[in-house]
Parts: C-alpha cells; structure tokens; sequence
C-alpha cells in the first residue's frame, strides 16, 4: 500500500529536451519505506524522494539516455543537487543498471569529485571507476543510522548505493533527517545539545596492521597507498604518518603507536555539529546513535564484535548513555527502512541525511549493495562552537 502522505508530484525533465530524453517522475512509496519530513524541512517535504524514468514513447529507457538526462539537468542548474539539499535522499528505481560499470557511469553524471576515503575501517576493494563494495560485515552485523565517516575529519558530501542483489528477508537501508534529527534533540535534550557544541566529540579509532573483524580495513589499507614493496619499517611509518598529516588538522588530530608499531590510535577533535551550505541549518552528523545501537545498547545484536572507535566528548570525559539512548530513540521515530529491489540506486546528501544496514536472512550473498562516494562543498562550521576543532574541510591532495 502506497504512503498516505500526499506529496507533491514533481517532473523533473530537460529543458528543450530531445524525444529521446528520459524525463523522471516522482511516485509514492509505502509507508514503511517514505515519511514526511518534520522541521526544519519544508512542509509536504518527504524522503526518499522516489524518482523513475518515462520516455516520449514509454519505450524501456536506455542507460545512455538516462546518463545523458542526469548531466544535462545537473547543468540546467545543479537541478538534482538542489533536490538532495531539501529532500535528504533521492531513490531512482526503474533504470537500467545491471553491474558496477552501470553504477559508475549513473553517478559519474552528477559531476561531481570522487571521494578518497583517508584512514578507511572497512576493505572495499575497487570494482569500476569509484565503485566499491558497501560495507561486508557479517549479515548478522547490525549497522545502524549515522553519516558516512563521522569518525573522521574527512568526509564525503554524497554517497549513492545500488542494490545488485536483494535479500528477500530484511537487509533493509535505513533513511532519516540527520536536520529533523538534531531539531528534534535540541527540543528534547537541548542540554546534551550544549555540551556537544561547546566540547564537541573525541573520535579515537584503532588501526592495526591486520584487520580486526570480517570486512574490516587493515592499517596499510587505511594510509599505506604509498607504501611500495621493499619499504623498511621507519619508512613505511613515515609514509602513514604522511597520509595522517593530510588530514591538515594540526593539534586537533593526534596519534600513537603502540604494540610496537603494529596498532595505530588516532585521536580526532570533531564537530558533531554542522551546518548545511546555503541554508545554514544545523544538522547533527554523528555516529552516536550508532555507536549506542551497535555496541553499547543491552539489545545490540552486535555482542563479540570488536569496537574500533570509540566516542568521548571533546575534553575526554564520556558521554552519558541516557543522552546517547535518547538520540537513538528519537532516530528510531524519524527514520524509514528502504526495502530494496534489484536495480535501485539510493542517493544521500551525507551531511543532511544517515544511512545504515539492517541485518538479514539466508545467505550473505543474497544482499549485494554497491557504493560510490562523492565530495562537494565542505559542511559550515555550527554558530554555537568556538576553536579551530569545530570547523572541517578537505584533505590535502
């Protein structure tokens, strides 16, 4: 049964457009998989907003046409940015994707720059241009709602995922409002929301030179892309710590070799904190709830799993699980589950919108889900933080 949300119908198509443009067409999902968003969204606003193609002839559309669609709005004005920037996440479902090179060329489209993930805690090995595996952690593996690489001062704007294969039993991706999110805790918890604005988050995450869990990155994997074979031990180091250094964090993002240099603990000062650009809303972009839901919660299916970040407040002082069961509750309230079909390609602003994986049954080849991560403008720094930890942007090249 469709949502009963009413959303606005929108078209969105080329201007002068050929008979051979594709023109893509919003529609309603069901209820489970499609809300209407609360402030500061617009009203009738909903996520995802669900889009699929139609032709001038109703004719099954071809990649190319749909590629050439994409670029072309993008061109007319940046058209898709612009929906992403209010809904939050685009789905476009009924499109010819068949592989990862389908993927790659849909997401290319967009124009945006490819993302390079620095100080990696999952393996994905590359599959087509800017292609890789989402996250392969054990189908058990619950991952719940949080921005792309929160833990890091590095992260990408936009993040697309497409479903190869799709499990008939859960395997959902979740889709909340990471601005509904930080709206509903500074109503709800506006003491917690204070002390995350004056103190921010001290993100420590672990790196060693083996990976720690199935689906886990090793420390080569997270900084090594130049380490050559034949490099010594002080050399390989140094071109780790060179990689850390890009970061170009200064005193906000330390480190420290231990086990004689086998593990490596980065510490990062980071906002939770941010703004979007233009608009300059506030939005929450953590990975709290998740780290409450996947490790610390009594009813975390996640029990053995070894944790590699762990989150205090900025001064190093924990923080108190009532605030971080909160976040999760009301993240509970605000999200929908999109149920996967194969061929569907799901959009996300990273800095407005969070995103997970819910575990699923049968084999844990039946989920197959693609990525592809994406850099734009560098989120603001939030009004109410003060120092030079509060403000991020991008890595050096």
């Amino acid at each position: 049964m469709a949502a009963k949300i009413a959303p606005q119908f929108q078209q969105l198509k080329v201007e002068g457009g050929s008979s051979t443009s594709v023109v893509f067409e919003s529609f309603d999902l069901p209820s489970s998989n499609q809300k209407l968003l609360g402030a500061p969204h617009p009203p009738n606003t909903v996520i995802p907003l669900a889009l699929r193609p139609s032709t001038h002839d109703d004719a099954a559309p071809s990649l190319e046409a749909a590629v050439a669609t994409v670029m072309s709005l993008q061109a007319q004005g940046n058209i898709l940015t612009k929906k992403l920037a209010t809904h939050g996440t685009l789905l476009f479902r009924g499109l010819p994707i068949h592989s990862a090179e389908d993927f790659s060329k849909l997401a290319h489209a967009f124009g945006y720059s490819p993302h390079e993930i620095i100080g990696i805690v999952v393996d994905r090995p590359l599959l087509a241009p800017n292609v890789a595996p989402a996250n392969e952690a054990p189908k058990e593996v619950l991952i719940y709602n949080h921005n792309e690489s929160p833990q890091v001062p590095h992260a990408p704007e936009y993040i697309f995922f497409y479903s190869h294969r799709a499990p008939k039993e859960g395997g959902e991706t979740p889709i909340s409002s990471s601005l509904e999110l930080f709206a509903r805790a500074k109503q709800e918890i506006p003491d917690f929301i204070d002390l995350l604005a004056e103190k921010g988050i001290r993100s420590k995450v672990t790196y060693k030179v083996n990976a720690q869990h199935a689906g886990g990155s090793t420390l080569k994997q997270a900084f090594g892309k130049e380490i050559q074979e034949g490099d010594d031990a002080p050399i390989r180091k140094r071109k780790i710590e060179d990689q850390i250094k890009r970061y170009n964090r200064d005193e906000y993002t330390t480190w420290e070799w231990l086990d004689s240099d086998q593990t490596l603990v980065l510490t990062h000062h980071l906002p939770a904190i941010r703004t979007q650009p233009d608009t300059s809303l506030p939005t929450f972009f953590t990975g709290l709830a998740a780290y409450y839901k996947n490790f610390i919660a009594p009813s975390s299916p996640n029990a053995g799993r070894k944790n590699v970040t762990q989150q205090l407040f900025g001064d190093g002082t924990p923080i108190p699980n009532h605030y971080l069961e909160k976040l999760a509750n009301i993240t509970d309230e605000i999200r929908v589950l999109h149920k996967w079909q194969e061929g569907d390609v799901l959009v996300y602003d990273n800095l407005i919108a969070q995103h997970g994986r819910q575990p699923w049954k049968g084999e844990q080849g039946d989920r197959v889900v693609m990525a592809s991560l994406w850099d734009a403008v560098a989120p603001g720094k939030f009004a109410g933080s003060e120092g030079g930890w509060a403000q991020v942007g991008k890595a050096l090249s």
